[in-house]
């Protein structure tokens, strides 16, 4: 964003934080399109960014989708449509569990789509090492969760 003035002349202020939020989204954005396209000429058709940060929440035993919501900041709702899909996918599979909460996990195909894409973000691991250094990208994850922990502290005050 720019830091001139607007049509209305209202300054736009310059922030290291903007910065960081648009440089971390634009990794984030690159990195689940790498992984999507490379999946899904594995052969996972549905392996979408969105697909993968889903599965990305669910533990390796079993989820509910209370859970799974919360995690992701969605409705009960939407979570119950992207499991109905992602059962007829083969990913995962629901099954009755107690009172009227149905259990959610992986099938065998799903762990091996989490298994590959694992793999594929260790693949980028050793390029990351290569090129900007093992102890710079270690120092570069150290810090975001550093800033993360301070954020989240600005959150709860």
């Amino acid at each position: 964003m720019s830091i001139r003035l607007t049509k209305n002349n209202i300054p736009m202020v310059e922030s290291q934080s903007l910065q960081l939020v648009l440089a971390a989204a634009q990794v984030h954005e690159k990195i689940a399109l790498y992984l999507s396209e490379s999946l899904k000429n594995k052969g996972y058709k549905l392996a979408s960014p969105s697909v993968l940060n889903f599965l990305s929440t669910l533990e390796c035993g079993i989820n509910f989708g209370s859970e799974i919501a919360r995690t992701l900041g969605v409705s009960r709702q939407m979570v119950a449509k992207t499991v109905k899909e992602l059962c007829k996918a083969g990913y995962i599979e629901q099954r009755d569990g107690k009172g009227k909460q149905k259990e959610i996990f992986f099938t065998k195909t799903g762990e091996l789509l989490m298994s590959d894409a694992r793999q594929l973000l260790a693949d980028i691991d050793t390029v990351l090492n290569k090129d900007v250094g093992e102890n710079e990208l270690k120092a570069t994850v150290t810090e975001l969760q550093s800033i993360e922990q301070i954020i989240s502290q600005l959150s709860t005050e």
